[in-house]
């Protein structure tokens, strides 16, 4: 009844708001808004045929109270999929679990988990020296953690690992929460709208920490705001058990209910949308035809309401914001400078080395073998994680409870989310150029002269086309901070005075301009001066390397987009030579990957050695011994129960990139280091090579989880979509569930 209630309110929202946006998708669509022209390239479909990252780690299966060493893959589209086993994956057999990560926090400690599981519930506090609501085996926990949804909870045997899966797990949820597509002009902005009006007429304004994943999923989340704090009230009180069993319990119901929401939300949006687009070709006739009269019709509307609310607005901007955009400003842009200086960074020393390794080793061989890892770059969360990192920094401190901003993650995930691209677009950019270039250099010295050369080309459009991103951001930041501020103080004495507007606007025309919305643009102009004026003036200063609005460059390379429009580069299919086509099943063991862990025959992790060793040949479950005690005490159990299988701790690995090390011996019985694609070392031709030496230790990298199976009582996963640009796939769950990613 209460998700009926919400639906029915915002789909009123919706409706309103998706008259406006097609108008204004028309409407630019009619007379553009040139701003200035990118010089980078930019890969129309990033991650086709590549899995991001694979590899083992323990699970913790609540309903048996066991852990169980899992097999996780994350697909190009970024949902985290468990496997039984590394063989359960090759065979093609379902996953155990789905996870869609919209919405979770990486914890890397059980403590952060005990603290906001402890919040949830409030009045139910554990007494100290009870036992937790989790412990974890080892010293090493990954948690996923929701506020509606259901937990999920993994532990590794190393610290490197943590940081590998967390840097992955970190991606995901960044991926899946830029989940509302923005290829799309119309619904996309039509949705957000109407839940940015929904929440000011609940007199909730300022940024939302749930507006994460895709319609269905924010939707559930804005249904689940308003009942879950009265099913706490009515529920909470009649737990029974100790402090933990009702922890539990509550999580339980919690995911339970969401379930339930997500159902009856994604019917409900999808039937909304449906009828809109119905009635879609009309309206755009409409607006086609009377363009001219909407367009007069609303300037005219705006001169009255900025009569009446510019002089309000101004002296509020002037009293209340004016003096700390400066501020603001400056803590959005170190941070933020300083990741996209390391993202040029780091695409700068991984061609330098290529161009040396190609020196060292010469020939266009290593230049294809280099060149299919580097075009992925941007996707590799443990090479990009420096980057990332940078926008950790971003503090708002006094500003953020001034302006009524809940949390600072909102501009971090989108500023990282611009750093992967710009990657991307240098790395896409520098392929394209370095591939019309092959044909006309002659022998390996010429080939690094042409890669230097066009490296230094990209990096001028990089710098061009970052300080471009980043002054957009700031301004976006801005008006996201400073709006909702300016639309609260203003509220008491204008929201109530709209109603006399209606009457200027034409019945034909009321579908296409609404009162509130004209009224926010107002106040939206009453501030922009303030904040372009900010912009410009951080750009003259040169602090922190962004252009003029008066540098503009003009396209040097006239067919270079014309060659951005052409098919995806295959480097191996074009220069590599490759060998006969493998079964299906081997190209499923030996997918592209981005990050990879998968190690051939004899480089079996640790625990997977044990799983295999303890699984019968004829039976497709393990037997128990393979099943780790639940929550045991520390990681001595875990060492134990694979020391009884002969199996090592495992030890730190040292990381390449699906290249060998050389060696001064050619025969060595070690087994096959790991691999990660895109981390090359600088190789040299002989051990006594004088060449400067530039191999430098990889970082760690990362993956996944998710629900339920009848045999075993494990979890299956949310009917999680994660609607994003790339290509969408469905996999079928063992219980006959379609989850969709």
């Amino acid at each position: 009844e209460k998700t009926g209630k919400v639906l029915g309110e915002f789909s009123r929202c919706y409706r309103e708001q998706y008259g406006v946006a097609l108008f204004n998708s028309v409407r630019y669509e009619i007379e553009g808004n040139g701003g200035p022209q990118a010089q980078l390239l930019h890969r129309k479909v990033p991650l086709e045929d590549h899995v991001i990252y694979s590899g083992n780690l323990f699970q913790y299966i609540e309903e048996n109270k066991k852990w169980r060493n899992r097999f996780c893959v994350v697909p190009h589209n970024y949902g985290l999929v468990l496997y039984e086993n590394k063989l359960a994956y090759e065979r093609e057999l379902p996953p155990r679990v789905l996870i869609n990560s919209a919405g979770y926090k990486v914890l890397t400690s059980v403590e952060q988990y005990l603290e906001l599981v402890n919040s949830s519930l409030p009045g139910i506090t554990p007494k100290s020296g009870n036992t937790p609501i989790l412990k974890c085996p080892t010293d090493f926990p990954l948690i996923l953690w929701h506020p509606y949804a259901r937990h999920y909870y993994f532990c590794l045997m190393t610290g490197k690992e943590q940081e590998k899966w967390g840097a992955v797990f970190q991606d995901c949820v960044r991926h899946c929460n830029n989940g509302i597509s923005e290829d799309s002009k119309v619904e996309a902005p039509a949705f957000t709208d109407a839940v940015r009006m929904y929440r000011q007429s609940k007199e909730q304004y300022g940024t939302w920490d749930m507006l994460c994943g895709n319609q269905t999923q924010v939707l559930s989340n804005l249904v689940m705001e308003e009942l879950l704090p009265e099913l706490r009230s009515a529920i909470g009180p009649r737990l029974k058990g100790k402090a933990q069993e009702r922890q539990r319990a509550w999580i339980q119901i919690s995911d339970a209910i969401y379930r339930m929401v997500y159902e009856q939300t994604k019917a409900h949006y999808d039937a909304m949308v449906a009828e809109c687009e119905l009635e879609r070709p009309q309206m755009e006739s409409s607006i086609r035809t009377d363009m001219d009269q909407i367009i007069t019709s609303k300037e005219h509307l705006a001169s009255k309401i900025r009569a009446f609310v510019l002089p309000k607005a101004e002296i509020c901007v002037r009293n209340h914001v004016q003096p700390y955009i400066s501020s603001i400003l400056e803590a959005l842009m170190t941070p933020t400078s300083q990741g996209f200086a390391e993202v040029r960074e780091v695409f700068f020393k991984e061609v330098t080395d290529m161009n040396m390794n190609i020196v060292n080793e010469g020939g266009l061989e290593k230049l294809v073998e280099y060149m299919e890892k580097l075009s992925h770059l941007a996707f590799h969360p443990v090479k990009m994680q420096s980057c990332y990192e940078k926008m950790e920094q971003l503090k708002l401190e006094g500003l953020q409870q001034r302006f009524d901003v809940s949390s600072t993650s909102v501009f971090k995930q989108r500023a990282q989310i611009h750093m992967r691209q710009q990657m991307d677009d240098a790395l896409y950019t520098f392929e394209t150029l370095l591939h019309q270039e092959l044909g006309k250099v002659q022998g390996k010295d010429e080939l690094c002269k042409s890669i230097q050369r066009i490296l230094e080309r990209v990096l001028k459009k990089y710098d061009y086309d970052s300080s471009t991103v980043r002054k957009k951001f700031f301004r976006e930041a801005l008006l996201q901070i400073t709006i909702p501020f300016l639309l609260k103080k203003l509220a008491p004495t204008c929201k109530a005075e709209l109603a006399k507007f209606q009457e200027l606007i034409f019945e034909d025309f009321a579908s296409f301009i609404l009162v509130e919305n004209t009224y926010e643009e107002v106040v939206l102009q009453s501030v922009m001066k303030d904040i372009m004026q900010a912009v410009k003036e951080a750009a003259v200063q040169r602090k922190h390397n962004l252009y003029r609005d008066s540098m503009v460059m003009h396209n040097s390379d006239p067919n270079l987009h014309l060659l951005g429009e052409g098919s995806p580069i295959d480097w191996g299919e074009e220069h590599g030579g490759q060998p006969e086509a493998e079964p299906a099943s081997d190209k499923r063991r030996r997918a592209k990957q981005v990050v990879s862990v998968i190690q051939d025959d004899e480089g079996a992790l640790p625990y997977e050695m044990g799983a295999e060793m303890l699984m019968s040949p004829s039976s497709p479950e393990p037997p128990e011994p393979t099943v780790l005690p639940g929550s045991p005490d520390g990681v001595a159990e875990i060492r134990e129960a694979l020391a009884k299988e002969g199996i090592e701790e495992p030890t730190e690995e040292r990381l390449t990139n699906d290249d060998k090390v050389h060696h001064a011996t050619p025969a060595s019985p070690a087994p096959r280091a790991e691999v990660l694609p895109g981390d090359d070392k600088v190789h040299h031709a002989t051990p006594a090579s004088p060449a400067p030496r530039a191999e430098v230790p990889l970082p760690p990298a990362g993956t996944c989880h998710q629900r339920s199976d009848k045999e075993t009582g494990e979890e299956v996963a949310l009917p999680a979509e994660c609607s994003l640009p790339q290509p969408t796939g469905t996999t079928e769950s063992i219980e006959g569930m379609q989850t969709e990613f």
